[in-house]
């Protein structure tokens, strides 16, 4: 059964909606020359020369925030998070509900393929057939925040085709000699030598006694 989500819109999601769309309370005309207003506002209402107040623009920017809410509610199937959400409604809101309905990222989404449906937000950059630089900043701060909270793990060797890696054997330890052994060993060859020259001190001393007796 679809995942059924009842999102509402973050302040960090809007923080990112009005960062990029601006606000300005006189229209104007954005790349493809459709009139604008407030923050991103389009409708035939607005034309040249209109201006609004700053509590007007946030009443526009609060009802079309709410389209772009129920679509991504309505269009994603599976279970996902706040940020993912939020990010989804910036770029609906940006680009229309209907961008969003048709999209290859929709789709990879409600298959749960995440990574994939990550990865298709920076295509969605060009406006007239160019790449616009803001456009391009915005898709990628969006894709930043779909892919927070994303996991992420680790595919094991085997599933890569790779056999799993056997540690090094480690090297017999050598045995050591101990401190004791070294040190009776070195007691043993310092003896020897004080040993020898009392010994051939002795026998000289006794070959003289034997001398003078003669």
């Amino acid at each position: 059964m679809p995942q059924k989500n009842n999102f509402t819109y973050s302040q960090n999601g809007l923080a990112l909606t009005q960062k990029f769309e601006g606000l300005r309370l006189t229209a104007y005309q954005d790349q493809v020359g459709v009139w604008t207003i407030g923050y991103g506002h389009t409708g035939p209402e607005v034309c040249a020369e209109l201006t609004i107040t700053q509590e007007q623009a946030n009443n526009l920017l609060v009802q079309d925030i709410a389209s772009a809410v129920a679509a991504v509610n309505r269009l994603v199937t599976v279970a996902f998070n706040q940020n993912g959400f939020d990010a989804l409604v910036d770029f609906a809101f940006n680009l229309g509900n209907n961008a969003l309905s048709g999209s290859t990222l929709l789709r990879k989404l409600n298959a749960d393929d995440f990574a994939g449906a990550a990865a298709e937000f920076p295509k969605w950059c060009k406006a007239g057939g160019k790449v616009v630089p803001g456009l391009l900043r915005r898709r990628q701060a969006e894709q930043q925040l779909f892919q927070q909270g994303m996991q992420q793990p680790v595919a094991p060797a085997a599933s890569l085709g790779l056999a799993p890696q056997k540690p090094a054997p480690a090297a017999p330890a050598k045995p050591a000699a101990t401190k004791a052994a070294v040190s009776k060993s070195a007691a043993k060859k310092t003896a020897a030598k004080k040993a020898a020259p009392k010994k051939s001190a002795a026998k000289k001393s006794a070959a003289k006694k034997k001398a003078s007796r003669k």
